[in-house]
């Protein structure tokens, strides 16, 4: 494989990360198909088409760019497009095994996994203990995509100078990603709905999986000095935090042909939004008991007719939990930006990072830019996309290589309903 030359992938960060990672799945393909032909076509044949089709490569384009205004080039190019790869296998194991323990039908406009497998061998009303086929099956489905990404992730930073170092800031993710999820299932068994635990859930499950991590990735690799990846990592939480609340919005009054998800999902599995959480207590203070029934009956309730999930969603505009939520998005993409412009990197990859994470919360590119009224913008899966075409400059007198901390990889604290300004 030719070394790519880094300012051909600058021109379109998701289709150079695409053509690796279909090489790289190109020679998982093969090994599976050694080892068994049902196994490759049913199994392995659906990871590699979940993982090539669809998504944003959103967390592709933060580390690259990262990478980039570090000070990286030609040397960590390769490394950097198979870290890339690594996190897009995640990433699928991550939505994969979320559709089955949501019960999701729908992922990126078409049939689930589960609904998939379910559909081929006519198995989804025939329950087995711990679900149906289709279910079973996508779990290995699941862990399939993530020794992969393992995979592709040793081989990308095997002796590299920031082996050890980008070893920690995965074994982080990785983990911190399980137990974001294992929160967001806990409190819908538990009811808990406060606002403090759905920001500790969005901050593990989502933000710094989706763009901390992803940026500190991007400059360990490149040899940034630790407080620079810090730095990054936490401009991520605030970014990666938004993107999370906008994403709940979108899941919530989005068109399900541009989102790929059902309209009212995450009322019916009674997750704890923000923006849920947001009601409940607006609700609370205004002392709305008909509007905290109607959150108690239809909240959680998978069988919800269509007519009260949207009174739900009715509720959530009236009682202005949109409206905070939008400017909480506003808020915290404009701290994560500002953070990353700060943070020592090239002004060009700087510029580019500011714009996906505008783009990924659907607001313009413009620090401070508002979003319509009544709530934020809805934004097709495609939205986030690379910036004009031009090479970042270096950015090498910031980010020499030290010693790593221990706060690089410091999993989220209490302190992460600071972020919000919530601090009930």
């Amino acid at each position: 494989m030719c070394a790519p030359d880094p300012l051909d992938v600058d021109q379109n960060v998701p289709a150079a990360v695409g053509v690796f990672l279909g090489r790289t799945l190109e020679r998982r393909l093969e090994e599976a198909a050694a080892m068994d032909s049902v196994f490759a076509a049913d199994i392995a044949g659906r990871v590699a088409r979940f993982t090539l089709t669809g998504g944003r490569r959103l967390r592709s384009q933060f580390l690259w760019w990262a990478m980039r205004g570090c000070g990286g080039g030609a040397r960590e190019a390769p490394r950097a497009l198979g870290v890339a790869a690594a996190l897009e296998l995640i990433q699928s194991c991550a939505l994969i095994h979320d559709d089955v323990m949501d019960g999701s039908p729908l992922r990126r406009g078409r049939p689930a996994v589960h609904v998939g497998i379910d559909g081929q061998y006519d198995t989804g009303g025939h329950p087995l203990p711990c679900g149906t086929f289709g279910a079973a099956a996508a779990v290995l489905a699941g862990d399939l995509a993530l020794a992969w990404a393992d995979d592709a992730f040793a081989e990308s930073v095997r002796g590299a100078p920031a082996e050890r170092r980008a070893a920690e800031v995965w074994r982080a993710m990785r983990a911190e990603m399980v137990a974001g999820q294992y929160l967001d299932l806990q409190a819908q068994v538990t009811n808990v709905r406060s606002r403090s635990r759905a920001v500790r859930t969005a901050v593990l499950k989502t933000a710094l999986y989706t763009v901390g991590h992803p940026l500190a990735l991007g400059a360990v690799l490149a040899g940034a000095r630790e407080r620079t990846v810090l730095a990054l990592r936490e401009a991520g939480r605030s970014a990666g935090l938004a993107f999370q609340l906008h994403d709940d919005v979108r899941g919530a009054f989005g068109d399900p042909a541009r989102t790929g998800k059902p309209v009212g999902e995450d009322v019916r599995e009674g997750r704890t939004t923000f923006l849920l959480a947001a009601a409940r207590d607006l609700c609370e203070r205004r002392g709305d008991r008909a509007g905290l029934r109607l959150l108690d009956e239809v909240t959680g309730d998978p069988g919800a007719r269509a007519r009260d999930v949207d009174r739900v969603l009715d509720l959530l505009v009236a009682c202005g939990a949109r409206d905070e939520v939008a400017r909480r998005v506003e808020e915290l993409c404009a701290r994560g930006a500002e953070a990353v412009a700060d943070a020592g990197l090239s002004p060009d990859a700087a510029d580019r990072i500011g714009r996906l994470l505008y783009g990924a919360c659907g607001l313009g590119p413009a620090a401070g830019a508002a979003s319509p009224p009544g709530g934020v913008r809805d934004t097709a899966d495609t939205a986030a996309t690379a910036c004009p075409p031009g090479a970042p400059g270096t950015g090498a007198s910031s980010c020499s290589t030290a010693t790593p901390t221990a706060a690089s990889t410091a999993t989220a604290t209490t302190t992460d309903t600071v972020l919000i300004g919530e601090t009930r």
